[in-house]
């Protein structure tokens, strides 16, 4: 069965094949029978003109086609496997036959043409060459002797099918590089001849020539490596086996290039003018770019086909580039675009001279607006490859010896984008669209999420000492961060060689001395450093180099020698080289140093000559300077008469080692002269212009220059090329966002404003800040000259001012990082739009605001209504998220939005709310805590200056104070999402705060009222967490400190706050409260709140909550502890209850002192620091006996002090309380550590200076009239401290008695003993204080002789001195205490 169907197969098979064959027969006898018929029917017809001999006809046409007709049918193997010149002669011999109508020419191109395309043979077949090449020689060589117009038309077409078809064919590859050119060249000519022919005609030609490039250039990846080593040789392809290939390649591109330079004469009132043709060089530019794309990057492995590029090509290219044809100049800027995508490698300076000579030219603004237009969308198309931009700026840019192309491109968009006033035309829009790829670009590429590259230093520094024109390839990837930082250094050492050349041309030796500080030249210098700097600095002053060339001195003879070096004269004439040599700088007028300058000339254009014209080199100099003396002479003014030529020659006789230079030489020279003047490029004030003398030298540069660089973005490098466009793209920017009202147009610049943001982020702030303050500007909200009438309208009826302030807002909230002065501006706005009342009763979303209950000061809706949100969408500016961007701004910013708001009803304050919300201000300032520190600094000092009134006008006082308190939320925001760095900022803070004060219309109200609320909120926030470092702490309340020293009312008026705030601190934060700064202020924060009888209550209870439970009074906050409990008490009408508890509290805290004492605390400093903050009235002259002692003996007198004043009070109950109280202590304190000195030291300072002030009061009291019962009050209580005094001095007898001061002390007793017992109350009547004084006294003496202290002896007088002063005082004592005396 297998076997069966195997059979089928095979007889289906071979069926097939017979088919085939059969049908290939069929159509050869059809062919040759129909060119039989057209040749007999042409004979009838033209019998009368056409009488060919009929053995001649038989014999050559008729009997070749006859004879194929008999083996047609019976060939003797397939078609494949026969020759086909034997099918094909026939018709070839009936083409090129002169005797043949054309019509029977037509039909046997016909028939070629079928038996091409049914390919009955092929490469393999036998004599396939042969009959391929013949095919070519027949078709074109078509003889179309006999023939009229109509029919030629119709013959030419045949033949441009058959060409087509031989090319197309599989055994084209068999062609010969000749037959190649043979088909391109008969093409072109039926081109060219159906100019003046059938448009159709003219069209198929043309086709057919694409098609031709087509085939030949697609085949060019393909051709082996032997191809290209063939391709090395000037003569033709030897090995004829392998078909056409570079040669052909070659050949027929320089055809196409020399199409460039066809002519057309055009007459014009009656002469005659040749003129480039552009329809044939549009032609031809349109097959030469077709070739270059197909070839691709295979045209780099054949030198001379590059070569040919390198050269020719673009020589061609730079020169046409200018024409006045906008499709020329179109296809020109294809080709090269396609050449740099294939080809860049190998044409650096060719691009560089495209862009500077072509493009750059076209594009200046004295062209006309259509090539002005085509020479940008060149640009654009360029700036479109995803690397050119970025190796345009390493490989030119970055070079000190090339222009700044990437730069000019930029300057030139820029210029050509900036609006003139009005709409703008299609050249700016055209010019702002390439802007705008670029800045896309390059934000896309620097600032990208994935990106580990550092980014930085900025700016790049020159360390030391480089070659600035030696390059450094980027071939190692393992050392490409080297790379970028010499790429890097190497645009640094340009911008010093401008400054360096700019310097040179006002003062040269400024200029070289600035090289040497600029480390641009080495020390000692190098003559190749000043060379190359002559060389290549552009704007240089031409008459200084010129001089410094010829100094005579051995250094700069060598410069000269380096200078010359870097010019190649290979293929130069002698005058193309002096010119090309004379126009970097001006021969200087001493005779001398041209005479060396040219020296140095002749020597180098001598030793790169291939003709042997001269002998020796002297030769050439000789000639040079008779040339230079000839140009002088041909075109100086004030020579009147000129040098012939025949004079020239005569003068340069035997100037070649004795013979004569050829005459054709020197009079070619004598009429190039004369003709044209040898100057300085530029000198005339004309621009440069590319001629061939330039091209030759940028053809030899090329041949030693590195190749281009291929190169991908860096984060680096593209910050910096930004940085080299940045000013007048924004310039640019804000100018068309100001002046375009096309929607489309201003959200291309809202977008372009967040991409150069993206890129700023890299250290560029100071364009962000500019670009900033110029959007802020379009946002009205600026504008000093409108009211705020006419400003709100203008915000609420127009779409642009909406558009700017969202875009600054969201650029404010994204890149915060990156402002640093445009902080200013934008709080101006902000407070611009609160003004007008478009900021939302919170200026963030009510769902993103969050209240801690636990801290209601810190996180409750401040007064000027901003709420700070705990969290924030963080909105993302970059263009891969562009889609949020756009809806953003096309959906509430956009003429399809207005509309709709209208229809469903939505009024314009309710739009203008929404696209306020939009901007999220408050999550700007809560979160700012990823501010740098520079930015955090201007942001705060913004708000501070805002906040006491700088640039602000206020219509009403309320507006004041709600502004100001707007402004202090802001600060307390900020301050609380950076506690972490509170000592990085907010010293700079504290010193705006001492700025503001110093301002000359400066009010501290509102100022320091509301500051001082928004600082307790600051430091609430600051204490509710623990903190080890304690100096943020210490500078919050220094601040706070400023505030109420501005303005002591503010404690009064903002009494309810700070109330509530102090007490937080003490009943929720005490632990955190570590600096005795912070108690200090604290502590007489919550006294002053005490004197209003709203928050006394409230500040009683903290204090008695603080010292009842004592836990947290510590040796740091003691003494303002006292004071401020001191201050409750001392309060006129405080609740009697609460001044009794407290002073009993006072009183308990000696066991403090005693536990600290027992801890083995002492620290005289830190006592000296208390007593030197104390409040006044304290510790006079002993209170340096206190300082030197132990703290706690110092803090237990500043307690006796407190209840010494205390005892002073209007109120007895108050008084003798605080005497008690004293009593208490001093019983409480007997286990303190109290010398005799400090022990004394107390009762001077609380005992003694309370009886005496209390005896001087009560006498000052019965002095009064009606005065009694105040007086008997205060006789009472001086009667109360006077036990006190008995029972203290009888507690601490003994050391008072160690003490050397003991006599002194003890009379001090006495003395106040007597003045109590001789005290008269006047009016009063008798006082009461003698039947007490003799009491105490008799008690005082009785324990100091138990003690043995008061003892007769005979070198003691205290018991003498005693004796006599209780005589004094109480006489009646005497003989009890005395008897034996």
């Amino acid at each position: 069965m297998g076997a069966t169907g195997g059979d089928e197969n095979t007889q289906e098979y071979m069926t097939k094949i017979k088919r085939k064959e059969l049908g290939i027969s069929c159509t050869l006898n059809t062919e040759v029978g129909a060119v039989l018929a057209v040749i007999r029917r042409a004979s009838e017809a033209n019998l009368h003109l056409y009488h060919p001999p009929e053995e001649n006809y038989d014999s050559q046409i008729s009997h070749s086609l006859k004879s194929l007709r008999s083996l047609i049918f019976n060939p003797q193997q397939k078609w494949l496997n026969i020759d086909p010149m034997i099918y094909l002669s026939p018709f070839l011999d009936v083409v090129q036959s002169d005797d043949v109508p054309a019509a029977a020419t037509g039909v046997a191109l016909s028939s070629i043409l079928k038996i091409l395309k049914l390919e009955i043979f092929y490469h393999k077949s036998p004599g396939a060459r042969e009959a391929i090449n013949s095919a070519v020689t027949a078709v074109t060589g078509c003889r179309l002797e006999k023939t009229d117009p109509v029919s030629e038309d119709a013959v030419m077409m045949r033949i441009l099918q058959a060409l087509t078809a031989i090319m197309g064919h599989p055994s084209s590859v068999l062609l010969t590089d000749q037959s190649v050119c043979t088909v391109v060249n008969t093409c072109f000519q039926v081109v060219q001849q159906s100019a003046s022919r059938s448009d159709l005609l003219q069209r198929s030609a043309r086709y057919t020539m694409h098609e031709l490039i087509y085939v030949i250039y697609q085949r060019l990846p393909e051709i082996e490596v032997k191809d290209w080593e063939d391709s090395e040789s000037d003569t033709e392809d030897t090995n004829v086996d392998s078909g056409y290939g570079i040669r052909s390649a070659i050949d027929i591109f320089h055809f196409l290039c020399s199409l460039l330079n066809v002519v057309e004469v055009i007459e014009t009132d009656g002469t005659t003018s040749q003129t480039a043709d552009e329809n044939v060089q549009l032609f031809a530019l349109v097959l030469i770019n077709s070739a270059i794309e197909l070839s691709g990057d295979s045209i780099g492995k054949h030198p001379k086909l590059l070569r040919m590029i390198q050269d020719d090509l673009f020589h061609h290219l730079v020169h046409y580039g200018t024409s006045s044809n906008p499709l020329v100049s179109s296809m020109i800027c294809s080709i090269v675009l396609n050449i740099y995508h294939f080809l860049r490698r190998s044409v650096r300076l060719q691009l560089e001279a495209f862009f500077s000579f072509v493009l750059l030219k076209v594009a200046s603004l004295g062209n006309s607006l259509q090539l002005q237009e085509v020479a940008i969308e060149g640009i654009i198309n360029f700036c479109r490859h995803p690397t050119f931009i970025i190796e345009v700026y390493v490989n030119y840019d970055c070079n000190p010896i090339f222009k700044n192309v990437f730069e000019e491109i930029g300057k030139s968009l820029c210029r050509h984008a900036f609006p003139s006033g009005g709409c703008l035309i299609s050249l700016q829009v055209q010019a702002f669209e390439g802007l705008t790829v670029i800045i896309h670009n390059i934000a896309d590429n620097v600032d990208k999420d994935d990106d580990s590259t550092p980014s930085g230093p900025y700016p790049v520094e020159i360390s030391e000492y480089r070659r600035f024109w030696e390059e450094k390839s980027n071939e190692d990837e393992d050392d490409l961060d080297n790379w970028i930082d010499v790429v890097r250094v190497r645009m640094a050492q340009k911008r010093k060689i401008q400054i360096a050349g700019n310097h040179f041309s006002r003062d040269e030796k400024k200029g070289l001395e600035y090289l040497k500080f600029s480390l641009l030249i080495p020390d000692p210098p190098d003559p190749k450093a000043y060379a190359m700097f002559f060389r290549y600095t552009p704007g240089l002053n031409k008459t200084a180099v010129g001089d410094f060339l010829g100094c005579p001195d051995d250094f700069y003879l060598q410069v000269l020698k380096e200078y010359t070096e870097t010019f190649d004269f290979m293929g130069m004439v002698l005058d193309t080289a002096l010119r090309t040599y004379l126009e970097t700088f001006i021969l200087p007028g001493e005779s001398q140093k041209i005479e060396r300058i040219l020296e140095a000339f002749a020597e180098r254009f001598y030793d790169q000559q291939s003709s042997e014209i001269f002998a020796n080199k002297d030769a050439a100099y000789i000639l040079c300077y008779s040339v230079i003396m000839l140009n002088t002479d041909q075109h100086n003014p004030q020579v009147k008469k000129k040098m012939t030529e025949d004079e020239f020659i005569r003068n340069n006789r035997d100037i070649n080692a004795g013979q004569d230079l050829p005459r054709e030489y020197l009079s070619e020279l004598f009429h190039s002269i004369s003709a044209n003047a040898i100057t300085s490029s530029g000198s005339s004030g004309a621009p440069v212009e590319m001629n061939p003398s330039r091209w030759i030298q940028l053809i030899n540069r090329s041949k030693n220059m590195e190749p281009f660089i291929f190169c991908n973005f860096d984060r680096r490098l593209g910050r910096d090329m930004f940085a080299s466009i940045a000013g007048p793209t924004v310039a640019t920017l804000a100018t068309i966002f100001e002046q375009s009202d096309e929607e489309e147009i201003l959200h291309e610049c809202i977008e372009a404003l967040f991409s150069i943001a993206r890129i700023t982020k890299y250290g560029l702030e100071d364009t962000l800040d500019e670009l900033l303050c110029s959007f802020c500007k379009f946002t009205t909200l600026l504008n000093p000259y409108a009211s705020s009438e006419e400003t709100l309208y203008a915000f609420s009826n127009d779409m642009k001012p909406r558009m700017a302030t969202l875009a600054v807002f969201t650029v404010a909230n994204d890149f915060k990082k990156s402002i640093r002065g445009a902080w200013r501006t934008i709080i101006d706005c902000l407070l611009k739009l609160r003004k007008l009342k478009l900021l939302p009763q919170s200026v963030v979303e009510p769902e993103n605001a969050s209240n801690t209950s636990s801290n209601p000061p810190v996180h409750e809706r401040s007064v000027s209504g901003v709420v700070f949100p705990t969290q924030d969408l963080q909105f993302t500016s970059k263009r891969r998220n562009s889609g949020i961007n756009n809806g953003r701004f096309s959906h509430f910013l956009s003429m399809e939005s207005v509309e709709e708001s209208l229809n469903l009803g939505i009024s314009e304050f309710e739009q203008n709310l929404k696209v306020i919300q939009q901007c999220r201000i408050g999550s700007i300032f809560s979160n700012s805590s990823s501010l740098p520190d520079e930015s955090l600094l201007n942001l705060g000092r913004c708000l501070i200056f805002s906040a006491a009134g700088k640039g602000q006008k206020f219509s009403t006082p309320i507006e004041e104070e709600e502004t100001v308190a707007f402004c202090w939320d802001l600060i307390v925001s900020i301050a609380s999402s950076n506690t972490h760095r509170l000592l990085v900022f907010w010293p700079h803070y504290n010193e705006y705060l001492l700025d503001v004060a110093q301002l000359p219309l400066f009010s501290p109200i509102p100022f320091a009222e509301k500051g001082i609320i928004a600082l307790m909120k600051i430091c609430l926030k600051l204490l509710s967490s623990f903190h080890s470092d304690k100096s943020p702490e210490e500078l919050i309340f220094k601040s706070i400190n400023l505030m109420w020293k501005m303005e002591k009312e503010i404690l009064d008026t903002c009494c309810d706050f700070l109330v509530q705030s102090v007490t937080t601190i003490l009943t929720e934060y005490p632990a955190n409260l570590q600096t005795p700064l912070g108690w200090k202020t604290v502590m007489q924060l919550l006294s002053v709140t005490g004197r209003h009888p709203e928050t006394y209550e409230q500040g009683v209870e903290a204090l008695i909550n603080l010292m009842s439970d004592g836990f947290h009074i510590s040796r740091w906050n003691y003494p303002y502890c006292i004071d401020c409990a001191f201050g409750f008490v001392a309060l006129k009408n405080s609740p009697l209850e609460k001044n009794m508890k407290i002073m009993d509290l006072m009183s308990d805290t000696v066991n403090l002192l005693v536990q600290w004492y027992r801890s083995g605390y002492t620290d005289a400093g830190s006592s000296t620091s208390i007593n030197s903050s104390a409040s006044s009235g304290s510790l006079e002259e002993n209170s340096k006996a206190l300082t030197s002692s132990n703290l706690t003996v110092t803090y237990f007198a500043k307690l006796g002090e407190a209840f010494r004043k205390t005892s002073l009070a209007r109120r007895e109950e108050i008084r003798n309380q605080a005497v008690m109280s004293l009593q208490k202590s001093f019983a409480l304190g007997e286990d303190l550590y109290f010398s005799p000195t400090n022990i004394l030291s107390c009762f001077n300072l609380i005992l003694f200076a309370m009886v005496d002030d209390l005896h001087e009061k009560m006498l000052e009291y019965s002095k009064r009239g009606n005065a009694e019962r105040e007086a008997r009050s205060m006789e009472g209580t001086l009667k109360l401290s006077m036990e006190v005094l008995t029972d203290v001095f009888l507690q601490f007898l003994k050391p008072l008695s160690e003490s050397p001061s003991f006599r002194a002390f003890w009379m001090g007793i006495l003395r106040r003993m007597d003045t109590c017992m001789k005290a008269d109350l006047g009016d009063c009547g008798e006082s009461k204080l003698p039947h007490t004084i003799p009491e105490l006294l008799k008690k005082m003496v009785i324990t100091m002789k138990q003690k043995e202290i008061l003892v007769s002896r005979e070198d003691d007088d205290l018991w003498e001195m005693t004796h006599v002063q209780i005589q004094w005082i109480a006489p009646s004592l005497t003989e009890e205490l005395f008897p034996q005396v």
